[in-house]
């Protein structure tokens, strides 16, 4: 027991899904194929870049990079809901909240300086190709994938300990399916507005900060594109630059949305689907909007499973 009688909470209860008790089976089974898929598509993609030669230049290394920060960006919710709608257990303790929430926060803050160092990488190959891999050395580029880890590291270390110095009380249920900020908030019991400004201020900053990096960086990309004089060559140099838009529309999009609009727009259930998205769904089509139309990556992957395919004649 704590001073004035007041219970401190040990323990959580995730009740995201009890609006739904009819659901549990199809949603484990969704759930389950996401995760699978998210999985085997990052990577396999990770792997892939790293056994062919043809994709070690900078573009791919940085694409490895957020091919394995997906994979753990999912692996630190999904098997949660899993095991919640598999077993019906919906109590999770403080410290693997916590936990959970840290390093949510790290996949997602690193995801996003990540893809603001791709629009940078991307500015440099188009605005002068000849001086690229010199200037993408793999020293600088080892250089701009820690910072972006330092950078995400720095940001949950903050966001973990403004949340989690709050104090929770006798209420302990998160009508939510994971230990994210919003929730977690309306749940405490002492004066959140200090913890509130620096936590909003700083997400916000990441998100705003990385976005204009992002948008100076193609600002720069288009100037330099209607410099071309072929239409061909245009078209082809800009469309090196759409699956990273793809991906920067989908996980920014939803941040905002879910994280920047204000609060009497806000509802709940929203928030949901929104968090399911940006958790479960993003991180499972980026292998796919990064290989549909890359004829690099399609070929890597034929010369693999070719090399399979032969590989496995000569043992038979």
């Amino acid at each position: 027991m704590a001073n004035n009688n007041i219970t401190t909470v040990e323990e959580f209860i995730l009740i995201g899904f009890n609006d739904h008790p009819n659901w549990e089976i199809p949603l484990f089974l969704m759930f389950l194929s996401f995760y699978l898929a998210t999985i085997l598509g990052n990577l396999g993609m990770a792997i892939l870049i790293q056994v062919d030669v043809h994709l070690h230049t900078p573009m791919y290394f940085f694409l490895s990079h957020l091919s394995v920060l997906d994979a753990c960006y999912s692996s630190v919710i999904t098997p949660q809901i899993l095991a919640t709608l598999a077993t019906g257990n919906t109590v999770i303790s403080y410290g693997h909240c916590a936990a959970q929430f840290f390093f949510f926060t790290i996949c997602a803050g690193t995801e996003c300086f990540l893809l603001a160092v791709m629009a940078y990488d991307r500015y440099v190959a188009i605005s002068n190709p000849l001086l690229y891999t010199v200037a993408m050395s793999s020293r600088r580029c080892w250089s701009l994938v820690v910072t972006a880890y330092v950078c995400g590291v720095s940001g949950a270390i903050l966001r973990t300990t403004c949340t989690f110095s709050l104090s929770f009380c006798e209420n302990n249920q998160i009508n939510f399916f994971f230990c994210d900020l919003p929730p977690l908030l309306k749940l405490a019991c002492s004066d959140t507005r200090n913890a509130e400004i620096i936590i909003v201020f700083f997400g916000n900053f990441v998100i705003l900060a990385n976005a204009l990096v992002i948008l100076i960086s193609y600002l720069f990309i288009i100037k330099a594109v209607m410099r071309m004089k072929s239409s061909g060559g245009r078209a082809k140099t800009f469309s090196t630059c759409v699956s990273h838009l793809t991906a920067v529309a989908l996980l920014f999009g939803t941040l905002i949305f879910m994280y920047i609009r204000s609060g009497s727009r806000k509802s709940l259930e929203e928030d949901k689907v929104v968090s399911v998205f940006y958790t479960v769904v993003i991180p499972m089509l980026n292998p796919i909007i990064y290989s549909l139309r890359n004829k690099d990556v399609k070929a890597a992957l034929e010369k693999v499973t070719i090399r399979c395919q032969v590989s496995h004649s000569i043992q038979h």
